[in-house]
């Protein structure tokens, strides 16, 4: 038994500065959607929240772009997502903004009392400012080389070749991606949690107390601990977001990691004057459904905001999701690499249960996963169609030929019969035991064994052959299946809440607890069901062939844009360009650099010797497909140790639309050392 008597359940908050696309709906929409509805059909008391992100310097980057304000973005994106979502039909009680009144007034409260009771460390730091926009730069808008890998695109706070967590100050030649300036230290004061002070709690805690939490949460949690924790700033110098409400913090806002999962607290603030029933009660679950970025700011950071401030419940589970891919490639919201969910509706019109189907049936729940649309079609025709929509076709088209329409009494069981009824509850227990442990993905697949059971059960009784010879066994038959067919839309209702209430409606039932799955008479004999239809249509490849292309020419559309990625560099003169030595060299030798992505060591022949060179382009390049190829090289560029090799030098690049790149190189064959100029 449960020690407790409700459950609160949160979703990771989109960020409002675009659509939602399949990525996110896999990752943690989809699950904690069918996760409320399971728990709410046990008539359980369950909230589900939800919330757009809204602060940030990406929205005011959008703002300023769109000559508009970050208010008009924020709401542009929030009524396009949370339409989507009603459409979708994702079940949320709420779905607030941090935009809000109510949630600038809660994120103020509990920074003040933390403020208040000394939890925060104050320190005045350098960071790095722009000096062409008078802006201090956050650190996912700087970019830089990482100095671990030599990775030349790393972020301020990571570089995402290598995974290396990173500061601003530790970059090679970091770049404003504001305005293509190098940007200058400049002194400011912020108000720091000192995350290092928690971590004989979070040992305990998380590592001692939480053992059950999915292996991809546990480990990550436990890399971050093990790593050693640092204090992290609660504020940052931007004019939106929520203003930091104590003296001397002008043009000061909290920084957006520290105020959006206090939109959890907020949005059910909205929702209900018993808000703190599901927050600080003891007898409340909180569960954060997210994808396997946000691990670390649901498990370690928001924890330790809410144990700092002391009043507060502190999560029961974080059943993190990985990543979803598409056809074989990373989602990209900048290269347009996504299946966007307000265009799947218009797409497919009333196949809101396909994608449902086919997100659970591959969710990443361990490891990142891939969408593909002929598996979408597959799924979609030999599972939905062939097995739960022909069973139920057939078991109700039978009834209407035979009995009108009116369920049959049954006979006598045979065994076969009363087996294939005790399956039903041996298929509820494993529905819950996966569904109890977040294994969604499995109890799917449990569930959708019911309607295996009945199209099994109905091929080895053939009624249609046993009506020629025996009218009253067909009785039973047709009652069995029917009986299936009833319990069906109890254990599918988590999965496919729009199918079963049509599925409802061909059975002429009203929607039933979770309690009465697994009963073998829901359907009492002389109950008239009504005339069906087909519950799912085939995908014909045509269809599929349409959004294949569509992927297709968002492909050849981002190689063929223009990279203006940054304004061009200030003006140099000739003396300086003349002091770079880049020469026509030929590559020698080729091996990949051991435990990391993207680099290559090559030796080169440039015609004044033969050196090593350690490139960032294993993604690119093949080494065996470089041997013997010309490449421009700057030769007298200072050495540089990159993973325990010395490079002598650098070989260029260009970067294309989509980041990949692509070897500057003669188009035709010179001598080594041929100097370019």
């Amino acid at each position: 038994m449960s020690k407790f008597k409700r459950t609160l359940i949160t979703t990771a908050l989109p960020y409002a500065n675009g659509p939602i696309h399949i990525g996110h709906l896999a990752g943690v929409y989809v699950p904690a959607d069918i996760y409320a509805r399971y728990l709410r059909l046990k008539n359980e008391d369950v909230l589900l929240i939800g919330g757009s992100d809204e602060h940030g310097v990406p929205i005011t980057l959008k703002a300023k772009n769109e000559g508009i304000t970050p208010q008009d973005v924020v709401d542009k994106f929030h009524g396009i997502i949370k339409k989507s979502f009603e459409d979708f039909g994702i079940s949320f009680d709420v779905y607030s903004r941090t935009s809000a009144k109510i949630h600038h007034e809660t994120a103020s409260e509990i920074f003040k009392k933390l403020y208040d009771t000394n939890k925060f460390i104050e320190k005045t730091s350098e960071q790095y400012y722009d000096e062409e926009n008078k802006q201090f730069l956050a650190d996912r808008y700087i970019t830089g080389t990482c100095p671990k890998c030599g990775f030349e695109k790393a972020y301020g706070d990571q570089c995402e070749s290598c995974g290396t967590s990173l500061s601003p100050t530790e970059l090679i030649n970091p770049t404003s991606m504001i305005s293509g300036n190098q940007p200058v230290l400049k002194e400011t004061k912020h108000w720091y949690l000192p995350l290092d002070k928690y971590e004989p709690w979070l040992k305990e805690w998380i590592l001692e107390g939480h053992k059950e939490w999915k292996p991809n949460v546990y480990g990550q949690c436990k890399s971050w601990i093990d790593s050693g924790l640092q204090p992290r700033a609660v504020t940052r110098d931007l004019s939106w977001g929520v203003p930091v409400p104590i003296e001397g913090a002008e043009n000061k806002v909290l920084y957006v990691w520290f105020d959006a999962p206090i939109g959890y607290i907020s949005a059910t603030k909205e929702l209900t004057p018993d808000w703190e029933k599901y927050w600080k009660d003891p007898e409340t679950r909180i569960l954060h459904f997210i994808g396997k970025d946000n691990i670390v700011f649901h498990c370690i950071i928001f924890p330790i905001i809410l144990k700092a401030e002391g009043t507060y419940n502190l999560p029961e589970n974080v059943p993190a999701n990985e990543f979803l891919n598409l056809e074989n490639d990373k989602i990209s919201t900048s290269r347009n690499w996504a299946v966007w969910l307000h265009e799947y509706l218009e797409d497919f019109p009333g196949k809101e249960d396909v994608l449902k189907y086919v997100l659970t049936a591959n969710a990443p729940e361990t490891k990142d996963n891939d969408f593909t649309w002929k598996d979408f079609q597959a799924r979609n025709n030999n599972e939905l169609v062939a097995i739960l929509g022909n069973f139920v076709n057939r078991a109700l088209v039978l009834t209407q030929k035979y009995y009108d329409g009116v369920v049959p009494e049954h006979g006598e069981l045979t065994d076969y019969d009363k087996k294939t009824l005790s399956d039903i509850s041996k298929i509820k227990a494993e529905v819950e035991k996966s569904m109890d442990s977040f294994r969604i993905r499995e109890s799917l697949k449990n569930a959708m064994d019911l309607a295996r059971l009945g199209n099994k059960y109905l091929a080895d009784e053939e009624p249609w052959k046993v009506v020629k010879t025996d009218t009253e066994r067909v009785k039973t038959i047709m009652n069995i299946s029917l009986q299936i067919a009833a319990n069906l839309t109890i254990c599918l209702e988590p999965f496919l809440p729009f199918s079963m209430n049509t599925l409802r409606g061909f059975l002429n039932l009203e929607k039933m607890d979770w309690v009465k799955l697994g009963e073998t008479e829901l359907l009492k004999a002389g109950h008239k069901t009504n005339k069906p239809e087909l519950l799912f249509e085939k995908i014909e490849d045509s269809v599929i062939e349409a959004q294949l292309q569509k992927l297709q020419d968002t492909k050849k559309a981002n190689e063929l844009t223009e990279v203006v990625a940054v304004p061009a560099k200030e003006n140099i003169e000739f003396d300086d360009f003349s002091k770079m030595d880049i020469r026509v060299g030929t590559v020698l030798e080729a091996e990949k650099v051991t435990k990391t992505k993207r680099l290559l060591k090559l030796k080169i022949d440039t015609g004044i010797d033969q050196r090593t060179v350690v490139s960032g382009i294993a993604e690119y390049y093949k080494p065996e497909d470089l041997i013997g190829k010309q490449v421009s090289i700057l030769v007298n560029l200072a050495p540089k140790t990159l993973r325990g090799i010395e490079s002598q030098g650098m070989i260029l690049c260009a970067e294309n639309a989509d980041g990949s790149l692509s070897i500057v190189e003669p188009d035709k064959k010179v001598k080594n050392g041929t100097e370019v100029k």
